[in-house]
């Protein structure tokens, strides 16, 4: 049973992914990869309270299979912030590639700990 909520989890995570990344290429300008940024930051964070609903709030571990391995897993794309910032590279847009690199990996592991902290308190 876990398996296939894990399955249709994952398939609303990726789902809602393609809606929000479309959504906000709408809205702004294409030069940037802001819509995968901002995916992958409230992905980490929807694991950090998740993470910290099992740890300090005895959630089932469960949920945090289920909605951070299906439903995060399908949402957040840090595949795609690789090949976006490798194609910054190449367009020789090397301040922005770096940006991108870093800023997704220090912004993400930031809104992560950020949720565990504001689970953990609540």
């Amino acid at each position: 049973m876990i398996v296939a909520l894990v399955f249709l989890a994952g398939a609303l995570g990726s789902v809602t992914r393609f809606v929000v990344d479309s959504e906000v290429k709408a809205r702004l300008a294409p030069r940037f990869p802001w819509a995968t940024v901002g995916i992958n930051i409230s992905g980490s964070f929807v694991l950090g309270v998740l993470a910290g609903a099992v740890l300090f709030h005895a959630a089932s571990p469960d949920w945090q299979t289920v909605l951070g391995t299906g439903f995060c897993g399908g949402y957040t794309t840090f595949s795609t912030a690789s090949v976006e910032t490798v194609r910054l590279a190449q367009a020789r847009r090397h301040a922005a590639a770096l940006i991108n690199l870093l800023g997704t990996l220090g912004l993400s592991v930031g809104a992560c700990a950020l949720g565990l902290v504001l689970a953990s308190a609540a």
